[in-house]
């Protein structure tokens, strides 16, 4: 077959980009609950024909980069591609059988056209609550995977295009808010159905055999993009290593070490170095950690890249079972994001030493998860997940932004009116905190505080949070930015909480406080210029 020209090559792209991209739309206005209608915590990606990711939506790296893992998985060890057949959706949550933590379903579909399979489209999306021993499904105390919530391996929900009733008979049973699990599911398979329609349109109007080959000719051009970045870069061994505070159970910091070598246009990045998985919730599959590679990665790009698997063939990640970054079944994984986020930043500080330029300051690098459950014996219970953020890391252009998601996120915030007229919970304070940003040249960004007082009989409240006693670090002399704090305010007086807590009892009138921390600055700080400090201080940025 001819190869595409470049024309017909960038009208299939986008072709492709715009079906991830209304994908994207249906679940947004399909869904039920807050963390994925508002939070927006979910993705669509295209994958060709072997579930290798083509095109995606401008979501979250977190899940964009593993989608394509955890397809790979489920082909490799539990359902071949020979075995889909139209109008099948198949599913999975389960970290170890491609999944990245419970609450996430994985959701794909296969793309017939002209009698042949020429795509699958697929779905991710943080579900509500998937059972467990803490509401949210993020249980802080969590020692084996069992514990974490209902894990469903690979499997039909739609098999023909009919539904598997009993599954989801199973499904709701298990979760404390099935008319959301529910309606997010109904979501999903909405999007898929529009994502296969998309595809549908595409091949009776260019050709099926035009669209695979586009598929393949895409990858292939990430594939000497990312390549051509990398030769760009000096080649040798850059490394750099941070820690997460703890895994909740005990007090003992865990290593996140990487060593990056740049050999021509080829990528080894090692995390041999990084300390063993732990006993509580904060290890990662490797499915995870590798999202949190090419993240860094393609975040250091001098030149725009289109992101797809064709980006990760010249990058090979060397991470040995039974670390931090790549743990063994069944150790719990609902915290997970906690070393994607410290990889990235440990990572962009490796890559600082080799493309100096280009690198901030860490962001807060941390996924603020708070979650309640409300028990009143006048209304039904209900469940809140909430996601925080916090400042970014400053950089050699600019400061860093405030209250913004970076890195491994890219959430929203859930509105306050929104909370307070679906849940017995009140914000009382939603705000920037002053002072939060490392100090330097250029300043970190703030991070915020937000606090919710109990308006109903009891709640019981779980925090899995970050950054409490590791701040992020500044780069070329500047500072740090502020750690994270959590309180609970009762009867007018405060109490410290650890980073993590499981099944906090709490009874009206009570609030809890959360502060998250700022990113680091960059530069100096006797080096900003006294203008932009007077500024900072009537902007209430800095006191």
């Amino acid at each position: 077959m001819t190869p595409l020209g470049p024309v017909e090559l960038e009208i299939m792209r986008n072709a492709l980009t715009a079906a991830a991209a209304e994908m994207d739309v249906t679940i947004w206005r399909t869904s039920r609950s807050t963390v994925v209608r508002e939070l927006l915590d979910y993705s669509t990606a295209v994958f060709d024909a072997a579930g290798h990711n083509v095109a995606q939506s401008a979501r979250i790296p977190q899940h964009l980069n593993s989608m394509g893992a955890g397809l790979q998985a489920v082909l490799r060890d539990f359902l071949p591609l020979e075995q889909w057949g139209e109008g099948d959706v198949v599913i999975t949550n389960d970290p170890y059988c491609g999944g990245q933590h419970i609450p996430d379903i994985l959701a794909f579909r296969p793309v017939f056209a002209d009698g042949r399979r020429v795509a699958i489209v697929g779905t991710l999306c943080h579900h509500l609550d998937m059972g467990g021993i803490a509401a949210g499904s993020y249980g802080a105390t969590a020692t084996e995977v069992f514990q974490e919530g209902l894990r469903i391996p690979p499997l039909r929900l739609v098999q023909g295009g009919v539904l598997n009733g009993e599954v989801l008979a199973v499904m709701r049973q298990n979760v404390r808010r099935p008319d959301m699990l529910w309606g997010d599911l109904q979501a999903q398979m909405a999007s898929l159905a529009v994502g296969e329609a998309n595809l549908r349109r595409l091949c009776a109007r260019y050709g099926a055999d035009r669209v695979v080959a586009a598929c393949a000719q895409i990858l292939d051009g990430s594939e000497r993009a990312m390549r051509a970045m990398i030769g760009r870069i000096p080649d040798g061994t850059y490394e750099f290593e941070d820690v997460i505070d703890d895994d909740g159970l005990s007090d003992a910091p865990i290593r996140i070490h990487a060593a990056i070598t740049v050999t021509g246009e080829e990528m080894v990045v090692d995390l041999s170095g990084c300390g063993p998985q732990a006993l509580g919730p904060v290890n990662a599959t490797l499915a995870s950690s590798g999202s949190a590679v090419m993240y860094a990665v393609m975040a250091c790009a001098d030149q725009p890249i289109p992101a797809n698997a064709g980006c990760a063939r010249p990058v090979r990640v060397v991470a040995p079972e039974g670390l931090v970054v790549n743990a063994r079944h069944p150790a719990p994984v609902a915290n997970r994001i906690v070393v994607s986020h410290r990889l990235a930043t440990t990572l962009l500080g490796a890559l600082h030493g080799a493309v100096p330029g280009r690198i901030p300051a860490a962001y807060y690098g941390a996924s603020y998860v708070c979650t309640f459950q409300t028990i009143d014996a006048a209304a039904p219970r209900s469940v809140l997940v909430e996601i925080e953020v916090g400042g970014g890391g400053a950089h050699p252009l600019g400061d860093g932004l405030s209250a913004y998601s970076h890195g491994m996120h890219n959430n929203a915030n859930i509105p306050v009116e929104m909370i307070e007229s679906e849940v017995p919970l009140f914000i009382t304070e939603y705000a920037l905190l002053p002072d939060s940003g490392g100090a330097g040249r250029r300043r970190g960004g703030l991070g915020l505080v937000r606090e919710w007082r109990v308006d109903c009989e009891e709640a019981v409240f779980t925090a899995n949070l970050e950054r409490f006693k590791s701040r992020p670090y500044g780069l070329n002399g500047g500072l740090p930015g502020a750690p994270g704090r959590l309180l609970l305010i009762r009867d007018g007086a405060e109490t410290a909480l650890p980073s993590k807590a499981g099944n906090l009892r709490l009874r009206r009138g009570d609030r809890i406080r959360l502060e998250t921390s700022g990113g680091g600055g960059f530069g100096p700080p006797d080096e900003r210029p006294a203008a932009e400090t007077a500024a900072d201080r009537r902007g209430g940025y800095a006191t």
